[in-house]
């Protein structure tokens, strides 16, 4: 996320899914998957998928609308089972930030070929995990909660059986301000030379069976 002072700014969510498609064969399996290094603008997909969507519930159809300004890069080599997924987006206020997460849920089902139609199964994750970005008088704060404690625990139940292979899956994240950083409630964040731009990093399988790992608050120097 790069953050300016009004509150607005840029944010992306990058996946890299070059190892665990290396380690599981899948792309050399998949003879669907081709060489390619592409943007797609959500909102060109939208305007061509429109017949269909209109067929999804309203409460659907406004999901979809809130990507238009969405876009995503996409970057797939079968030779060199590379697969990097970015989508990326800008915002107004930064409390539109919190959006960007459901954005990289729906997005497969705006990859070109893939359906429309809702999935019962995304429409139930879609509510279990939430995240809230607020930034006020010089402070930033990341809060993530549990929206759905039941669905949750099913969720971390389901990810035992692939602990073991997604163990050394990691979340990165990674934020920009327009000034000086005084003070973080992280510990163990590292920080640029110009002191603007911090990183925290964490295990995947820790943060889906904890998602506060990652919350964080963030004080700036005074102007």
């Amino acid at each position: 996320m790069v953050l300016q002072e009004d509150g607005s700014g840029k944010m992306s969510l990058s996946v890299d899914l070059s190892e665990m498609m290396a380690f599981s064969g899948e792309m050399a399996q998949d003879s669907s998957m081709v060489k390619q290094d592409t943007i797609i603008a959500f909102k060109d997909i939208l305007e061509a998928k429109k017949d269909s969507i209109s067929k999804l519930p309203a409460k659907e159809q406004e999901r979809l609308k809130k990507m238009e300004n969405y876009k995503m890069h996409m970057v797939t080599d079968p030779e060199t089972k590379e697969m990097v997924i970015d989508i990326f987006t800008e915002f107004k206020d930064v409390a539109e930030a919190n959006d960007l997460m459901k954005g990289f849920e729906q997005s497969e089902s705006l990859v070109p070929g893939a359906n429309v139609s809702p999935s019962e199964d995304k429409q139930s994750d879609e509510e279990v995990i939430g995240v809230s970005y607020t930034y006020k008088k010089g402070t930033f704060k990341r809060d993530a909660f549990i929206k759905d404690v039941a669905k949750h625990k099913a969720q971390v139940d389901s990810l035992k059986q692939a602990e073991a292979f997604m163990s050394g899956i990691t979340y990165k994240v990674k934020y920009t301000f327009p000034r000086k950083i005084k003070s973080t409630s992280v510990e163990d964040a590292t920080f640029s030379l110009d002191g603007k731009t911090l990183e925290l990093q964490r295990n995947f399988i820790d943060y889906m069976k904890n998602p506060d790992v990652l919350d964080i608050e963030v004080v700036l120097e005074k102007e």
